[in-house]
């Protein structure tokens, strides 16, 4: 089971988690979803944090991959809404106060 203090949240998780949960199927460049190689790039992480993090959220069952070679992730919504709301993934990433909205959505209308 993955830990910790919410005054010592792991900022990377956060982030691979939350670009993956507003991650748009027009942005993958695969209808499976995103490789690990795309995810690092958008969230500016190096390759091998960023496969740490996949393995953590996938575990916890929030993330679902598929393929082999390469493999591409996708966010499981369906599995994050059954989380029980004390869990320590599911507050990580419902906790929006810090988060810029901007990144992930345009509002421009384009």
């Amino acid at each position: 089971m993955y830990e910790f203090e919410l005054e010592n949240e792991d900022k990377e998780l956060k982030q691979v988690g939350l670009e993956l949960m507003f991650l748009t199927p027009e942005k993958y460049s695969n209808e499976e979803g995103i490789t690990s190689v795309e995810l690092a790039k958008l969230v500016n992480l190096p390759l091998e944090t960023v496969k740490k993090k996949l393995t953590i959220l996938k575990d916890h069952g929030v993330i679902r991959v598929r393929g082999i070679n390469p493999k591409y992730w996708r966010f499981d919504e369906y599995n994050f809404q059954r989380l029980d709301d004390s869990d320590e993934i599911f507050r990580l990433l419902c906790s929006f106060d810090d988060v810029d909205f901007d990144k992930y959505f345009d509002y421009s209308g384009h």
